[in-house]
């Protein structure tokens, strides 16, 4: 009897601490969601690429840090870039040329609370900021064509955007088909039970894109699995792209030729 009822306390004592965990996720998701890096308001950004750094006021009078890297080639159009969830510009600039040497001119901008942007960020936030980032750049740059490009995070964010703008493509990097999806299996029980704080969610955006998409993932992501992706097929239209890289992870797609000549495709 004894052997029972201690077997039964630590059954409990662990059912305790997965619902505190479980729960803590969720009333503190935006901590697990977004992990921007703070950079101070006089750092001086270093890449190869040649860039211009810009200031840009939101409707609340925040200030959001953007980059604009200009190609060296005629330009075609400029790329709307949305990155991950951590970090800042420093790093994700990095990535900007392999899309300038296609001809493009690539802006990218720091959500609120990364890197040298203020405020603090959330769902709705990055939705609203994402639309007056357009509306800037179309006021203050003359451009044929506009590629809106979100990775991992930043997919949500650009394909919200492409509900309510024209472009000419939508280009998703390593994106979920919900931010649920990438909740560790274990906990997705009880996250699924509770009403949704934040959705961030592709599947419910890409159904009212009007224009090209191109969805590019890894088979070895091990941050936002496949299958999530895969669930954004059904969402597709006809035309559109889903490209699966063999041996992809999350981080290091550029590093993998198909994903190159699925860019230079979209972009040509």
């Amino acid at each position: 009897m004894k052997t029972l009822t201690s077997i039964l306390k630590v059954a409990l004592l662990l059912a305790l601490l997965y619902l505190l965990t479980a729960f803590g996720f969720y009333f503190f998701q935006e901590r697990f969601v977004f992990q921007g890096d703070k950079l101070p308001a006089d750092y001086a950004f270093q890449f190869n690429e040649a860039f211009e750094e810009h200031f840009i006021s939101m409707h609340d009078g925040v200030q959001v840090n953007a980059l604009l890297f200009t190609t060296k080639l005629p330009v075609k159009g400029l790329i709307l870039y949305f990155h991950g969830n951590a970090d800042n510009l420093q790093r994700w600039g990095k990535y900007a040329g392999d899309l300038t040497r296609l001809g493009y001119d690539v802006l990218m901008v720091d959500y609120r609370g990364y890197g040298k942007s203020g405020g603090e960020p959330s769902e709705a936030a990055l939705y609203q900021d994402a639309q007056t980032v357009l509306d800037w750049s179309r006021q203050n740059f003359q451009y044929n064509r506009l590629i809106l490009y979100g990775r991992s995070l930043g997919a949500a964010v650009a394909s919200k955007l492409a509900t309510s703008t024209e472009a000419d493509y939508l280009i998703l990097e390593t994106p979920f088909d919900e931010i649920n999806s990438v909740a560790h299996p274990v906990f997705k029980p009880v996250t699924r039970l509770l009403s949704k704080r934040m959705i961030l969610s592709n599947k419910d955006h890409l159904q009212h894109v009007n224009f090209g998409v191109l969805v590019i993932h890894g088979t070895d992501d091990w941050v936002v699995p496949l299958e999530s992706a895969i669930k954004l097929k059904a969402y597709l239209k006809p035309g559109d792209e889903f490209v699966i890289i063999e041996g992809g992870g999350h981080k290091n797609l550029n590093e993998f030729a198909e994903y190159h000549l699925a860019i230079a495709t979209v972009l040509d």
